[in-house]
C-alpha cells in the first residue's frame, strides 16, 4: 500500500484476482494482461506448483488503480490432502476482496462430466454462502487454448454447465429460490493458445486489457460497489478477512465494512490528534495561554481546528457515513478535551486581568464621583470588556459556557467593592468616632471631676448634643455609599453606642481614680477658704463643720461616680451614702437598729442595673473607710497648727505670775533704779537678744515644734552672730555718710522721704508681715 500509494485512492481502485487448476498459465496470462510480475512456470523443467498462496501486484497502465491477486492453483499435488481446505479459504478471500475473479479454464474441459474446473466451480459456490449480504461480482471465464468452435456454441454450453453447479450446491433456505445472476455477473471470454499463436493470443489479451480500463464506472467490468472498503482501510480489511476465514467463520460483509470504517476513522482520526498536538502554532498558543491573556486565541485556534476536521473528512469521506460521523465527533471532542485547558487557562488570566484593571480604575474613579456610582459604573463596563474578551476567545467549533468564569469575576468584583466600602466606610466612622471622642473625654472627665448634682444631666445634655452633631455629619458622609436603610441605621446607631461608650469609659477610668479624686477635693475644701486662699488655722475656725463640708463634698464625688447615669432614672445612692458614711458619725445615729441594717451591706444599688454600676456599695464603704483614714492625719495637724497658733499668740504670763514677779522682783527692781548702768545693760542685752531674734526666726522655728526648733537654731545660732557684728562694723566704719545722707532726705518731699525712711527702717530692723501655711508672722515691735 505505502509502495503504490493505494491510501490516496479513496474508493477509486479496483480488485482482480484469477482462480484456476495449476500450471494453467494464471500467472503468464497476468502479466500480459496487467503487466505485472508474477513468478511463471517453466515448461522445460516440467509442470509443478509455481504460485504459492496468493499474491498481490498492481495493474500497470491502468485506470483506476487496480490491484491483482494471484491465487494458488487448485488441484496441486504439493498440498495433498490441505489442497481443498486451501482452495476453500483461497476462494472465499477473494470473493471477499476481489470486483473481478477470473476463472481460468481449458477450452476441451468445456462440456465434460469430470473437468478440473468443476470443484472450482462448486468450491466458488459454496464458499459464496458464507458471506452475508454478498456484493455481486464479476465472474470472468477465461477459455485458454481456444479452439475453432466459435465462442457463441461454447459459451451457452459452459452457462449450462455453471447452472448445473449452482442448482447442486446446496443453499441457505433464504436462498433456496435465488438465481445465479444475484450473487454473479457471468461474462466469457476466449483466448488463443499462448505457446502456439503468441501473436494471436497477445493480441486477444490486448484487447481484453482495454475492458479493464475504467472498470469501475458505470457499465464497467467491476459492476457492484456497494461494499467497497476505502482503500485506505483495504489492508486492515485484508487481514481480517483472513483472520476470520483461518478461523473458519463465516463472513459479514456489512458487518466487516462498518468494522473497517470503525478502525480505519479511528486511526485516522489519532493521527489527526497527533498532527494537531504536534502543531508548532498550537504549541506556542498552549504555551503563551500558560502565563498571560493572548488575544486572537478563538480565531486562530478555530482555523486550526478546522483544517484538522477537514483533514480528516478528506480521508475518511469513502467511509460508512454512520462511523465516519461518529468518529468525526469523537475526534472533533478529543481535539477539545485538548484545547480546553488552554481555553480554561485563557478565560482564568481574562478574568483576572479584567479585574485587575477594575481595581485600578475603580480607585481612580472614587476620586471623582461617589462610591455607589463609581462602583455600579466600573463594574458595568468593565463585565462588558470580559464579553468582549470572551467572544475573542470563543471557538467556533463548540459553545463553551463563559457564565461561571464571568459569575466568578462578578463575585470577585462583588467582594472587592464590599472590601473598599468596607474600609471607606470603617475610615469614615473612625473619623466621627474620633470626632466624638475628642468632644466627649475631656468635658466628660472635667464634668465627673466637679461631682455636682448637675454633673450627670450636664454629661447627658453634652453626649447629646455631640452626638447628634456626629451623626448628622455621618449622616451625610455616607449619602454617596447609598446604604439600605437597615445599613445605615446600623452604622448610625453604632455612633450612638460608641459616644456612649467613650462616656461610660471615661466614666469607668475616673472611678478607678475616685479615691485621689476625694483626697484631692476634700484636700482643697479644708485647706482653703472660699476665696480659694490657702486657710490660715488662727483659731478662730470651726474645724468639725470645716471637715464635715469637705467630706460631704467628697461624698458627693463618690455617688457621682458609684454608677452611669446616662438615662434619667432616679436614684438614691446620694441619699443612701450620706446616710451610711456621713449622717452615721453624729451622736445621735448610733441607734443599734440602723447598726444591724447598713445600707451599703450589699453588692449592688437599687434601682439601679448592674452593668452600669461602677463602684458597689460595699466598696464605696471601704473606699470611705480608707479616706477617712488618709485625711484624718490632714485634720489632726490642722487641730495642732490652731493650738500652737493660739499658744504664740498668748505671750504674756498669768496675772498670778506677774503678782508673784512685782512681789519677789522688788528689791533688783530697786537696784536698778539706783545704779541706772544696770539698766544700760539689761536695755543693750535686750536689743541684741532682739535682733538675734529677729535674724534666726525663733518665733516661727518653734511653730513646727519644739526638737526641731532646736536643731535649727542650733545651726543658725553663730552664723546669726558673726552678722550682726559685721553689720556693726560696716556701720562704724561709715560716720561722714549720715550729714550728707541727712540732708538729701531733707530735700525730699514729705511722703518719700516718710516712704524711704520707713522701708530703711524695716530693712535695718527684721522683715515684716510673712505668710506661712500656720499663719502670718509680725515683726519685732521695736523694729516698728
Amino acid at each position: 500500500m505505502k509502495e503504490v500509494r493505494l491510501g490516496e485512492c479513496g474508493l477509486s481502485y479496483a480488485v482482480v484476482s484469477i482462480m484456476g487448476p495449476q500450471s494453467s498459465g494464471k500467472s503468464t496470462l497476468l502479466n500480459h494482461l496487467f503487466g505485472t510480475n508474477f513468478r511463471e512456470m517453466d515448461a522445460f523443467r516440467g509442470r509443478s506448483q509455481t504460485t504459492k498462496g496468493i499474491w498481490l501486484a498492481k495493474a500497470q497502465n491502468i485506470e483506476p488503480c487496480t490491484l491483482v491477486m494471484d491465487l494458488e492453483g487448485t488441484d496441486g499435488r504439493e498440498r495433498g490432502e490441505d489442497d481443498t481446505a486451501f482452495e476453500k479459504q483461497s476462494a472465499l478471500f477473494a470473493l471477499a476482496v476481489s470486483d473481478i475473479v477470473l476463472i481460468n479454464m481449458w477450452c476441451h474441459d468445456i462440456g465434460r462430466e469430470q473437468a478440473a474446473n468443476k470443484p472450482l466451480l462448486k468450491t466458488v459456490f459454496q464458499v459464496m454462502m458464507r458471506l452475508f449480504s454478498p456484493r455481486k461480482t464479476t465472474l470472468l471465464f477465461v477459455i485458454r487454448d481456444k479452439s475453432r468452435t466459435p465462442l457463441e456454441n461454447l459459451e451457452p454450453i459452459l452457462r449450462e454447465d455453471i447452472q448445473k453447479i449452482w442448482d447442486s450446491v446446496p443453499k441457505p433456505h433464504a436462498h433456496k429460490e435465488t438465481p445465479l445472476s444475484e450473487f454473479f455477473d457471468v461474462q466469457v471470454v476466449a483466448l488463443s493458445s499462448y505457446e502456439e499463436k503468441e501473436e494471436l493470443f497477445k493480441q486477444q489479451v490486448s484487447d481484453l486489457r482495454d475492458r479493464f480500463q475504467h472498470s469501475i464506472a458505470p457499465g464497467g467490468l467491476a459492476g457492484d460497489r456497494r461494499g467497497v472498503v476505502p482503500a485506505s482501510g483495504f489492508s486492515f480489511s485484508s487481514q481480517q478477512f483472513w483472520k476470520v476465514i483461518k478461523e473458519n467463520k463465516d463472513l459479514d460483509l456489512p458487518a466487516h465494512k462498518v468494522m473497517v470504517a470503525t478502525v480505519r476513522c479511528e486511526e485516522i482520526g489519532n493521527e489527526k490528534v497527533a498532527s494537531f498536538t504536534a502543531d508548532e502554532e498550537w504549541q506556542q498558543f498552549e504555551e503563551a495561554v500558560q502565563h498571560d491573556y493572548c488575544p486572537g486565541f478563538g480565531k486562530k485556534i478555530s482555523s486550526l481546528l478546522d483544517r484538522c476536521l477537514s483533514e480528516y473528512d478528506m480521508e475518511a469521506i469513502y467511509f460508512d457515513e454512520g462511523v465516519r460521523s461518529s468518529k468525526r465527533q469523537q475526534l472533533e471532542s478529543k481535539l477539545l478535551q485538548l484545547v480546553n485547558p488552554a481555553y480554561q487557562s485563557l478565560m482564568g488570566h481574562l478574568r483576572t486581568k479584567t479585574l485587575e484593571a477594575f481595581k485600578e480604575s475603580f480607585d481612580k474613579a472614587l476620586e471623582k464621583e461617589g462610591f455607589a456610582a463609581a462602583a455600579r459604573d466600573c463594574t458595568q463596563t468593565f463585565l462588558e470588556k470580559f464579553d468582549k474578551g470572551s467572544e475573542d476567545a470563543a471557538i467556533q467549533q463548540v459553545n463553551w459556557d463563559t457564565s461561571k468564569v464571568k459569575d466568578k469575576l462578578k463575585r470577585d468584583i462583588e467582594a472587592h467593592v464590599a472590601s473598599v466600602r468596607a474600609t471607606k466606610l470603617s475610615e469614615v466612622c473612625a473619623k466621627y468616632e474620633a470626632q466624638l471622642t475628642k468632644a466627649l473625654a475631656e468635658p466628660v472627665e472635667a464634668l465627673l471631676d466637679s461631682a455636682s448634682e448637675d454633673t450627670w444631666p450636664a454629661i447627658r445634655k453634652l453626649l447629646e448634643r455631640e452626638t447628634k452633631a456626629a451623626v448628622i455629619g455621618l449622616e451625610s458622609a455616607v449619602t454617596s455609599f447609598e446604604l439600605d436603610e437597615a445599613t445605615e441605621k446600623e452604622l448610625l446607631m453604632k455612633l450612638e453606642k460608641h459616644g456612649k461608650s467613650v462616656v461610660e469609659s471615661k466614666a469607668k477610668e475616673e472611678a478607678g481614680r475616685v479615691l485621689i479624686r476625694m483626697k484631692d477635693r476634700f484636700s482643697t475644701l479644708f485647706s482653703r477658704d472660699a476665696d480659694s486662699m490657702p486657710r490660715v488655722w488662727t483659731g478662730k475656725e470651726d474645724i468639725k463643720a470645716i471637715t464635715k463640708t469637705a467630706r460631704s463634698a467628697s461624698m458627693k464625688l463618690l455617688s457621682t461616680m458609684a454608677a452611669i447615669r446616662l438615662e434619667e432614672d432616679g436614684d438614691n445612692i446620694e441619699n443612701t451614702l450620706s446616710l451610711a458614711l456621713v449622717d452615721a458619725g453624729r451622736p445621735g445615729t448610733t441607734d443599734r437598729s440602723i447598726q444591724l441594717s447598713d445600707p451599703l451591706a450589699s453588692s449592688s444599688w437599687e434601682r439601679v442595673p448592674e452593668e452600669k454600676t461602677l463602684i458597689t456599695p460595699v466598696q464605696c464603704k471601704n473606699l470611705w473607710r480608707q479616706f477617712k483614714a488618709e485625711t484624718e492625719y490632714t485634720v489632726t495637724q490642722a487641730i495642732a497648727a490652731q493650738e500652737a497658733n493660739k499658744r504664740n499668740n498668748n505671750w504674756l504670763p498669768p496675772p498670778w505670775a506677774l503678782a508673784a514677779m512685782a512681789i519677789l522682783g522688788f528689791n533688783e527692781f530697786m537696784t536698778l533704779l539706783r545704779n541706772p548702768l544696770y539698766l544700760l545693760v539689761i536695755f543693750v542685752v535686750y536689743l541684741v537678744g532682739k535682733a538675734i531674734w529677729v535674724q534666726s526666726e525663733i518665733g516661727r522655728e518653734f511653730q513646727h515644734g519644739f526638737l526641731p526648733a532646736i536643731l535649727s537654731l542650733s545651726t543658725k545660732f553663730v552664723p546669726t552672730i558673726m552678722n550682726i557684728l559685721k553689720r556693726l562694723a560696716d556701720e562704724g566704719q561709715r560716720p561722714a555718710a549720715a550729714p550728707e545722707r541727712q540732708r538729701e532726705m531733707e530735700l525730699q518731699p514729705k511722703s518719700t522721704r516718710n516712704g524711704s525712711s520707713y522701708s530703711n527702717v524695716t530693712s535695718a530692723g527684721s522683715s515684716s508681715v510673712t505668710t506661712s501655711e500656720i499663719g502670718p508672722e509680725y515683726s519685732s515691735p521695736v523694729a516698728q
